[in-house]
């Protein structure tokens, strides 16, 4: 029951109010509404994609190798939660290289939901986090991965979604994080 005394489903689409909100085992607020493959909420009770555990501390080689297995599912909704585990969770040194590519995932996400402006500028931001760490790092390829060839491909999907005007399939369409020969 809601604070008024209403009912969730005595509101407009059931509305659930901020008293009421899915909540972790610690208290904060955590949405517990099943997702597709791209992250987006289904009603409750909807057969949804498992969602990636938050707060996991993978090693880097666990992250890349977990970051492009859910990419080359079509889910880089659930890639950009495994960067942001490594960017919370890793060296202070190396936020910015997981950010960048956390950045780049949800860049993916929302051209894969149609979203292209969104996803056109969330593509450029990354791959500029990502390089701008690399030249400020002076680590040419960072725990394997080929930063100047994933900036290459987010670039060039930035203007693709631009000019085509239409959605992209995540899956067909995601990165090589290192690349043809790693």
């Amino acid at each position: 029951m809601g604070s008024t005394g209403e009912t969730y489903s005595d509101r407009p689409g059931g509305a659930r109010d901020r008293d009421a909100r899915d909540r972790d085992a610690e208290g904060r607020a955590r949405n517990a509404r099943p997702r597709d493959g791209l992250g987006r909420p289904l009603p409750y009770g909807a057969d949804g994609v498992p969602r990636q555990p938050e707060g996991v501390v993978r090693t880097p080689e666990e992250t890349v190798a977990e970051a492009q297995r859910l990419l080359d599912e079509g889910k880089p909704f659930h890639a950009h939660e495994v960067f942001e585990d490594a960017w919370k969770s890793g060296p202070e040194e190396e936020r910015e290289l997981w950010r960048g590519l956390a950045q780049l995932a949800v860049g993916l996400t929302h051209a894969a939901r149609g979203n292209l402006t969104g996803g056109a500028r969330l593509l450029r931001r990354g791959a500029s986090a990502a390089e701008t760490w690399v030249s400020g790092s002076g680590r040419v390829r960072p725990h394997g991965i080929d930063v100047d060839t994933v900036a290459v491909w987010a670039r060039e999907l930035a203007r693709e979604v631009e000019r085509e005007g239409r959605a992209v399939d995540a899956g067909a369409r995601a990165p090589r994080l290192r690349g043809p020969s790693t």
